[in-house]
Parts: structure tokens; C-alpha cells; sequence
């Protein structure tokens, strides 16, 4: 069902909006507008412009949270005001800040570390102290390395004739690591003959003493002591965190209202009365909800609530759905197709009660409907998620109907036959001679359920003043009229009775086509317009000629899509003759257990998923295009946003 709505408004001093919102709006749902746009016939109107103070709070609110889990972040919350809460959130992000910095220090050193480590490990294998090697003052060293292509010319070139010693320490993938020494007097030379061997020098750190091993091994040890320091600083932030999780949450979620009610702001409007500047809210709520406002606000001397129930073309209000609890899941398909525009019928029971209903016949079974119930009921009460509750509702009707066919898990016989064998019962018609039951009740089925459309959308005309497409029209009462008589003779010329007399034919068929044909012409008489035909009266007539055509095709069409219920109900018996066959239950003998349950679930998921497909394609295509435009706006309430 849709919800009644009104269209308020409230108005009051500008420095008084804070506790507006604060004290009325964040009690109920309301959908805000933008108030310039909606009251534009006032011209002294102003926006209502400010930056939000509270950006900055929020987002080190938002950078507390993160730090918090899931366990921390259930905990209860106490009130305060937001200045109270400004407080603790700055007096937590100092204190965090403080330990994040040290960590940063920590990090600084642990990088130079770390970097002292890749310039010396490479030579492990030197065992010459280095304090000493860096002391030397008439020999000198290089520490580097040489690409490993060039190191058969490398060795080549290091002779007896050189007054250098290379002493090579790690070979990798890609280079070969060392020192050479040479006396500080030829030390220039050498080095222009290594560097034309593309030899790269590395500098060695000068502040650790010891074998490069044993400098690697010390730097290791104070990355540990560091690592072991930046762990206990990050226990201290948890901790601080933890003590003060109730507090910190609470504050983060008075932020967020204080936000969030600040932004309202941005669809406020205001105006200029003597010396006072006047703030402006307006938007939809529920009726009930409006007129309990309006009572809240009555002995306010500051607030100024107005109710208007008129609505118009140019003001539609939104469509705030009601339902029942069995049928609220259902709303999820009726919102794939569209929501309802308001005033519009709102199909989710109708849906929730012909869908189930198609499904079950479709798929009519007893112990798998169970199965399906079973399973879609647990999961919809863990998850709440709408699409279980649907799947166990159709479970319930596929076991109904499984009982009205007598099978359970594709055995029949198991159980008393209460109505029809899908597959087997048989009846006889006319010219058709013997026809399938379950086909004859599904295209009942369908009549019925297109009959039902039909007074559907009468009523909706009714409630829009759309009196032409109630009395005229494909699904107006002429198409009421014509189908529901067609259908009529059908069933008694089927059924053996005699048939109505001739002018009796002509009232239920002819009239009600000529006047569908005619439907313009007569609307633009009882106007009173001047022009009779939309064009010329020949070219009228040809379109109507095919309009009628289309629409009687589109009768027939849709009526016999209902036999693809009984299509299914059959299919469904004969995929699990063929899972009895393989699991040998068909021969008296021991069935297969395992062929049995995998077949079960084979056929409840691949036959489950087309049938439902289908149940859903009668719905959009057979039933919906009849009575549902689907063109409504969807109700999205503020208060979502600011609700303590």
C-alpha cells in the first residue's frame, strides 16, 4: 500500500534551525526539497549559504572509528552535546597524534637502518674490520660492484701489472660484489681503469665497527629493538582507544548528526521580515507524521508548521511503501519494474499472492517445496535479505500444490492424490478432443488473474479522474465487457452448454469494439471540442482497423502465455521420472540414495531457477502492463541522515 502524503513546510528565526532539526525533524522521516525551487514564487527568497564547521571534526571522527574493531565498535552510547564531543575527539587526536609521530621517528631511524644494512651486506664475506679498512691512510678502497657480463674481462684485466687487489664477496644474479685497495699514490689511476669496467662504487657507512657481518648482525639487532618499540606505541593507541571506546563513539556519532544536521541547510531558503532573517524547511512526510508534527510545534512560539494535502501534475509527491510483513519482501520486484507513481495501485500484495501461487503450480512438490521453505525461511531470518523470503513463500505454495498432485520428491502414490496428475489426468473438449487439466485450469487461471488487472485499472482511473480510460479502452470496462464475454462463450461452448442469442452476441462483442474505436471521437465530443478525429477521419479508421487487431492479439497472446504454467507443472514431473529412472525407483527395487538427492537438488536448482524466471515474466509482461506504469519517485527521507 502507498502511504498518504503532505507536503510541510516550517519556518522560523534563522539562529533557531539547529534546534529545528535537532528537536522535531530528527524524530520523524521526511524527504527535504530544495525550498527555492519548491516556493519560487516568492522573490525575496535567499539561499542559505555557510561552510560546514564541522568537516574537519568529522573526518578525525571518521580516522577514530577506523582504528576501532568490530567488537569495539558495537559498544554502547552515551549522550552528549556536541561540544562535549568536539572535546573528546580533539583530546583523543592529540594524544594519538603524540604516539604517531613517535612511530614516524621510529620509522625515520628504522629506514636508515634498513639502508645501512643494503650498503653493507653485500660484503658479509669481508673479514677485515671495518673501523680499520675506513682508517687507512696510505691505501685506499673501493667498495662497489661489477655487472657479471663484464666479469670475464673484469678478471681478465686485474694482473700482476696492476698496482690494485680486488677481493669479490657475494655474487647474485646480476652482479659481483667487492673492494679494491690500491696505494693512495696510484689510487687516481685505478680508479679510472675500474670505473671503464663500469665498476659502481657503494659508500660503507663509517659509524659501525666490526666485520661487515658483524655490522649487519648489530644493525639487525636495532632494527628488532625498533620494531619491538613501534608495536608497544601502537599497543598504547589500542589501548587508548579501548579505554575510551564509549566516549570516542559517542562523540563520532554526535558529529555525524551535528553534521549532517548542519547540511541541511543546503535545501533551506530564507527570508527577510523587518530586522529578522527567517530560515525555511520544507519537503514530504506521511501524513500521520505531518499532522504529529504540526501538534508538536502548535505551542512553539519560534516554529510555523503548514499542511498542504493538494497535490498536482507539477507536484507528485514521492511513493513511500507500507505493507504487510508477508508481502514487504515482495517489494523488491515491484521495484524492478518501477515503483508505483503516487495514487497508482500498489501491486506487492497482488504480486505476493499471484506470484507464490504461480510458482507453486509450476513447480508443485511436496518434500522439495518443504526443502525450499525450510531453506529460504532460515536464510531470510540470518540475513533478512528479501530474495529468501520470496523463495520460501513459493516454497510453501509448491508444497500445497505438491499435495493437490500427490507426488514428494518426484514419488507419486506416496501420498493421497487430492487433485490432478500433471502428467496423466485427462479431460475432454470439443473440437480439441482430449486436453491436458492442468492446462485448461491454467488458462482459468489466467482469465481470472487478467479479469482482475482489467478492475485494477478501472479503479485507478477512478481515483485519477481518468474517467475515459474507465469507461473506454482495451482495459477499461468496454474491454472488461468484450473479454470477459469472450471468455464466457469460450467456456460454455467447451462445457456443452447453448450458447446467448445473436443480439446478445452483438452487445457483448460489437458494441464494446466500436466504442474502443471510437474512443477519441466520443471524448472529444463529450469536451465539446470542435475537432471530432486527432486527424482525418479515413486515416482515423485505418488506425483503429489495426489497433483493434493488436488488441485482440494481445488477448489472445497473453491468455494462452498462462499455458506455460501447465507446461512447467508437467516438465517438472517428467525431470523427476527421469531422476526416479537413473536411481532405479521406478522397477519395485532398492533406489540409489545418492542419484536420488543429487537429482532432487538438481532439478530444485535449474527447474527452480526457470521457473521462477517465468513466474516473473507472467507478472511484468502478462499482468503489470495492464494496470502499473511503474513511473513513481522513490521515497528518500533526510532524517535517515541526521536520526540520533
Amino acid at each position: 500500500m502507498i502511504v498518504q502524503m503532505s507536503f510541510v513546510t516550517l519556518a522560523g528565526p534563522k539562529s533557531d534551525i539547529d534546534r529545528v532539526i535537532d528537536t522535531y525533524l530528527s524524530k520523524y522521516e521526511i524527504q527535504l526539497e530544495n525550498a527555492l525551487v519548491e516556493l519560487n514564487s516568492s522573490g525575496n527568497l535567499l539561499p542559505y549559504v555557510e561552510a560546514n564547521p564541522y568537516k574537519d571534526i568529522l573526518d578525525k571522527s571518521h580516522a577514530l572509528l577506523e582504528l576501532m574493531d568490530e567488537s569495539i565498535a558495537n559498544s554502547p552510547l552515551t549522550d552528549m552535546s556536541v561540544e562535549e564531543a568536539t572535546n573528546v575527539i580533539n583530546n583523543i587526536d592529540d594524544q594519538i597524534k603524540d604516539l604517531k609521530e613517535e612511530i614516524n621517528t621510529l620509522n625515520i631511524r628504522k629506514d636508515k637502518l634498513n639502508e645501512d644494512y643494503d650498503c653493507i651486506s653485500p660484503f658479509k664475506n669481508l673479514e677485515y674490520d671495518l673501523k680499520q679498512v675506513l682508517g687507512m691512510n696510505y691505501i685506499k678502497y673501493r667498495f662497489g660492484r661489477v655487472p657479471r657480463d663484464m666479469w670475464d674481462s673484469f678478471q681478465t684485466f686485474i694482473n700482476p701489472d696492476l698496482d690494485a687487489v680486488f677481493i669479490d664477496c657475494l655474487v647474485d644474479n646480476d652482479f659481483i660484489w667487492g673492494v679494491y685497495f690500491a696505494p693512495e699514490i696510484s689510487i687516481k689511476k685505478v680508479d679510472e681503469s675500474f670505473e671503464a669496467l663500469h665498476f659502481e662504487q657503494v659508500k660503507i657507512p663509517d659509524n659501525y665497527s666490526g666485520t661487515p657481518a658483524q655490522a649487519c648482525m648489530n644493525i639487525a639487532k636495532s632494527i628488532s629493538e625498533i620494531d619491538e618499540k613501534i608495536r608497544t606505541v601502537e599497543s598504547r593507541i589500542s589501548t587508548l582507544v579501548q579505554v575510551n571506546k564509549s566516549h570516542v563513539l559517542s562523540a563520532c556519532n554526535r558529529i555525524e548528526i551535528a553534521y549532517g544536521n548542519f547540511d541541511v541547510r543546503k535545501l533551506a531558503a530564507c527570508t527577510r521580515d523587518s530586522n529578522i532573517v527567517f530560515h525555511i524547511l520544507c519537503g514530504w512526510m506521511a501524513t500521520k507524521d505531518a499532522l504529529s508534527l504540526q501538534a508538536e510545534t502548535e505551542n512553539d512560539p519560534n516554529v510555523v508548521c503548514m499542511i498542504d494535502n493538494k497535490t498536482d501534475e507539477s507536484k507528485v509527491p514521492p511513493t513511500k511503501l507500507k505493507n504487510p510483513k508477508f508481502a514487504k519482501p515482495f517489494e523488491m520486484y515491484v521495484k524492478m519494474y518501477g515503483l508505483p507513481k503516487y495514487g497508482e495501485f500498489d501491486p506487492t500484495i497482488f504480486v505476493a499472492i499471484t506470484y507464490s501461487l504461480l510458482f507453486g503450480a509450476m513447480f508443485g512438490d511436496l518434500g522439495q517445496g518443504l526443502c525450499i521453505f525450510a531453506i529460504g525461511l532460515i536464510v531470510y531470518l540470518l540475513k533478512k535479505i528479501p530474495l529468501a523470503a520470496i523463495l520460501s513463500a513459493a516454497g510453501f505454495t509448491s508444497a500445497i500444490f505438491g499435495l493437490l498432485y500427490g507426488s514428494v520428491f518426484g514419488f507419486e502414490g506416496v501420498i493421497p492424490q487430492i487433485w490432478v496428475n500433471p502428467r496423466t489426468s485427462k479431460m475432454n473438449l470439443p473440437i480439441v478432443g482430449s486436453f491436458n487439466t492442468v492446462f485448461v485450469a491454467a488458462i482459468l487461471f489466467g482469465v481470472f488473474l487478467i479479469l482482475i488487472t482489467m478492475i485494477i485499472n478501472m479503479v485507478n482511473a477512478f481515483k485519477n479522474k481518468k474517467y475515459a480510460d474507465l469507461l473506454i479502452g482495451p482495459n477499461g470496462l468496454t474491454g472488461l465487457i468484450f473479454y470477459a464475454s469472450l471468455m464466457a462463450v469460450v467456456i460454455l461452448y467447451m462445457s456443452g452448454h447453448s450458447l446467448p442469442g445473436t443480439i446478445v452476441l452483438v452487445i457483448m462483442f460489437v458494441i464494446p469494439l466500436i466504442l474502443i474505436a471510437l474512443k477519441a471521437p466520443i471524448v472529444n465530443l463529450v469536451q465539446k471540442n470542435k475537432k471530432l478525429f486527432p486527424e482525418s477521419a479515413a486515416m482515423y479508421f485505418v488506425e483503429g482497423f489495426f489497433e483493434l487487431f493488436e488488441m485482440l492479439l494481445n488477448y489472445f497472446s497473453n491468455t494462452l502465455s498462462f499455458l506455460r504454467v501447465g507446461a512447467f507443472a508437467i516438465s517438472h514431473g517428467a525431470m523427476m521420472e527421469v531422476v526416479l529412472t537413473l536411481a532405479g525407483a521406478t522397477d519395485g527395487g532398492s533406489p540409489n540414495i545418492l542419484v536420488l538427492i543429487l537429482g532432487n537438488i538438481f532439478v530444485c536448482g535449474m527447474e527452480g531457477l526457470v521457473v521462477a524466471i517465468q513466474g516473473l515474466r507472467l507478472e511484468y509482461y502478462e499482468l503489470f502492463g495492464r494496470f502499473y506504469s511503474g513511473s513513481g519517485k522513490e521515497f528518500k527521507p533526510y532524517s535517515k541522515n541526521i536520526k540520533h
